[in-house]
């Protein structure tokens, strides 16, 4: 039989089968991905072959088929190695906010560039905007502004007024999302205007350092009353980039592409170099200083955490 892996929670996995019906299933002997070094050999939204055994009353994956797609991140505990956070996706929304708490740009370019890695479209979401101040609101005109010049989709809503839900669901229908962001931006909200049929779990805010605390430990597709799926990813503190080669990086910036074949050298890293036209774009602000620096941190492996712009 075939199916689709609809939630992962370590050993066991749950399966949707062509039928429609819903199956527990275990892995049958070891698994290996060529050339993914993975923590989870299997991710949400992977098709896979199974059988049945009567015998012991349990499924059992004997054959993974080959991805369209993949996102990862680099483990959290075992830097050499990569989690996968979705696959087969036909696109990624990114739930960003402007404060309670805070998401960096630093977050938001690393996320795009392994999307853009992965030749995933990504959506940024930018939730909360009924509780911004003036000085907030401004915040989230620049950001929004920023990325959109670049070309990502931008859309502003609030879960809890449910403002723009309607456009969001427009742009989810017939799709494969992944839903991702920090713990706390309000994911599980989201998905509940969107559908409150789910009745996902909503965390709450820690008061001592405004970041969410983690209502989703694991990743889940659901089914959305509109002729929508998702995946809901636990929250990210940090998303490390992983097995990227630093001389296609760049490649990965779409404000930085364009540029690129102008640079004096054709192995320029966009760094020491004279007669950089990346560099000179950023002097004449048309890529932002924002993104470049974010640029440079990858390039140097520097570690990003939930604070960092």
């Amino acid at each position: 039989m075939t199916g689709r892996i609809t939630q992962s929670t370590g050993s066991w996995y749950e399966i949707e089968a062509e039928d429609g019906k819903s199956y527990s299933a275990k892995l049958r002997g070891k698994f290996k991905i060529k050339g993914i070094k993975s923590t989870n050999p299997i991710a949400v939204g992977d098709w896979v072959v199974f059988d049945w055994d009567e015998k012991s009353n349990n499924a059992f994956i004997t054959e993974i088929k080959e991805r369209n797609n993949y996102i990862v991140r680099r483990s959290v505990n075992l830097s050499k190695q990569s989690h996968i956070i979705a696959s087969n996706i036909d696109q990624a929304i990114v739930v960003i906010t402007i404060s309670q708490p805070r998401t960096s740009t630093g977050f938001i370019d690393r996320f795009l560039v392994s999307c853009e890695a992965y030749h995933i479209p990504v959506v940024l979401v930018f939730n909360k905007i009924d509780i911004y101040n003036d000085k907030e609101k401004k915040q989230l005109k620049i950001l929004r502004q920023l990325y959109e010049n670049i070309g990502y989709k931008c859309i502003e809503v609030s879960a809890i007024k449910k403002t723009n839900i309607e456009n969001l669901k427009f742009i989810m229908t017939s799709k494969l999302s992944l839903i991702s962001g920090h713990s706390g931006v309000g994911k599980s909200a989201l998905i509940n205007a969107l559908d409150n049929s789910k009745n996902i779990r909503i965390g709450e805010i820690s008061n001592m350092h405004k970041k969410g605390k983690h209502t989703t430990t694991y990743a889940k597709m659901h089914k959305l009353e509109f002729g929508a799926h998702i995946i809901d990813s636990p929250g990210i503190k940090e998303f490390g980039l992983f097995d990227f080669n630093k001389a296609d990086l760049s490649h990965y910036f779409p404000d930085m592409r364009k540029y690129i074949n102008k640079c004096k050298f054709n192995n320029c890293t966009h760094i020491h170099e004279p007669g950089c036209a990346v560099k000179h774009a950023v002097t004449n602000g048309e890529i932002a200083e924002s993104r470049y620096t974010n640029y440079l941190n990858m390039i140097d492996g520097k570690e990003m955490n939930i604070d960092e712009y």
